[in-house]
């Protein structure tokens, strides 16, 4: 009887080297969600803050390196073996896998926001690093070209804003009040050099208002051209946006005196109060970034109110926060009542200004039409198309605003 055949020994699969970075930059992309979203891990190891960041800083080191290692051996030809390949992918992922650890590493008590920081940087590298691999996957072979330089970069970049990271959670307090600072303080010198010019969109129509004369009113407005109600503001826009800088001017106040407050006073054990103010603070400037919004014409009064009230209640909930909490050991002759007291004025004065468009039928759905304008704007790099484009959307529902009006 013959005997039976010896099984035949598995041959081991040799995948190209494109198609190694191709499931590389995959795997490195799966890292970003649980990156956004994951929990320290528990130990029972104490903390040590010099160890964490030494091996912080040293897994940076580690990622860049990595970095500069795989865009000059993709960037020449020939390629990489596939064995070659397989030694510079295992490399990239452990050091990527080492940085995602060191920052999981950071225990929650030291403080979300610093701990924010941290998986704000990690994150950077992180896509940073899936980036770069994409780049050399599609053009494999080439001398490093803008995009391979570009996302090298901003590797190499976030590698380096590694050991810039605050080592404290008060430290990154007063990192995150800075910079709300500095957008409240862009916001309103944007609102006031409108304001000064009396030009909000800052001449970006100025070809169309040359062109004019050949185009009479009422073609205007079936092609969609804007007017100068849709341009500039009236003299009722112009009066009710002075409150309204005022208001911003406050928030930018209030931002700066609870950043410096936590700088005299906030302790670096008191985490979760430090955390609070951060949080509701952070709140500030995209609100001020809605009011902002809505004073471009066409305005409408109404969103600016609702605006505005918005921002109101986020300042004061600041405040008192702020009042309660121990970076304020005097709260009874603080600076506190003072602000209060000026962003509960320039309130008042938006809601005389804007009480008419209360009575003024239909206006609710207005106003949201006006939020979504808004949106819209935010993401858009303005154009003279796009922008002529938005213009005959609201002439287009003026017009049927006005018919139900006159039918109720």
């Amino acid at each position: 009887m013959a005997s039976a055949a010896a099984p035949t020994a598995a041959v081991p699969t040799v995948v190209p080297p494109l198609e190694q970075l191709r499931r590389l930059a995959v795997e490195l992309r799966l890292l970003l969600p649980g990156l956004r979203v994951g929990e320290a891990q528990e130990t029972t190891k104490e903390f040590n803050p010099e160890t964490f960041w030494r091996k912080l800083n040293e897994a940076a080191v580690n990622v860049a390196r990595e970095a500069t290692t795989l865009t000059e051996v993709f960037s020449r030809v020939p390629l990489p073996s596939p064995q070659e390949t397989k030694r510079f992918c295992e490399q990239v992922h452990a050091a990527i896998k080492a940085i995602t650890a060191v920052y999981y590493s950071l225990p929650k008590d030291r403080g979300i926001t610093l701990r924010k920081l941290v998986r704000n940087a990690t994150l950077d590298i992180v896509g940073g690093m899936a980036q770069l691999v994409d780049v050399l996957f599609i053009t494999p072979g080439q001398s490093p070209d803008s995009s391979d330089l570009i996302s090298y970069n901003s590797v190499w970049t976030a590698c380096q804003q590694v050991p810039r990271i605050p080592k404290d959670n008060k430290a990154a307090a007063l990192s995150m009040l800075t910079k709300s600072v500095d957008l409240v303080k862009d916001a309103h010198e944007e609102m006031e050099q409108a304001m000064e010019e009396c030009d909000p969109y800052c001449g970006l129509l100025n070809d169309t208002e040359d062109n004019s004369d050949s185009h009479s009113d009422e073609e205007d407005d079936r092609l969609g051209f804007p007017n100068n109600r849709d341009l500039y503001w009236s003299e009722e826009d112009q009066e009710l946006i002075i409150p309204c800088l005022a208001l911003v001017r406050a928030s930018k106040a209030c931002l700066k005196k609870i950043r410096i407050s936590v700088a005299e006073n906030g302790k670096k054990d008191q985490v979760a109060q430090l955390d609070d103010i951060v949080d509701i603070s952070d709140e500030i400037s995209p609100s001020v970034d809605d009011l902002a919004l809505s004073i471009y014409p066409p305005m409408c009064h109404l969103t600016v109110r609702i605006n505005s009230a918005k921002l109101v209640s986020v300042l004061k909930k600041a405040l008192e926060i702020t009042k309660a909490s121990h970076v304020t050991p005097q709260p009874e002759d603080s600076w506190i009542p003072l602000l209060i007291n000026a962003v509960d004025q320039c309130m008042n004065r938006i809601k005389e200004l804007t009480q008419s468009e209360l009575e003024f039928k239909g206006c609710g759905r207005h106003s949201e039409r006006r939020n979504n304008e808004g949106r819209y704007l935010q993401h858009l790099k303005p154009t003279k198309d796009s922008y002529r484009e938005l213009l005959q959307i609201n002439k287009e529902e003026r017009q049927e605003h006005q018919k139900e009006c006159g039918q109720s």
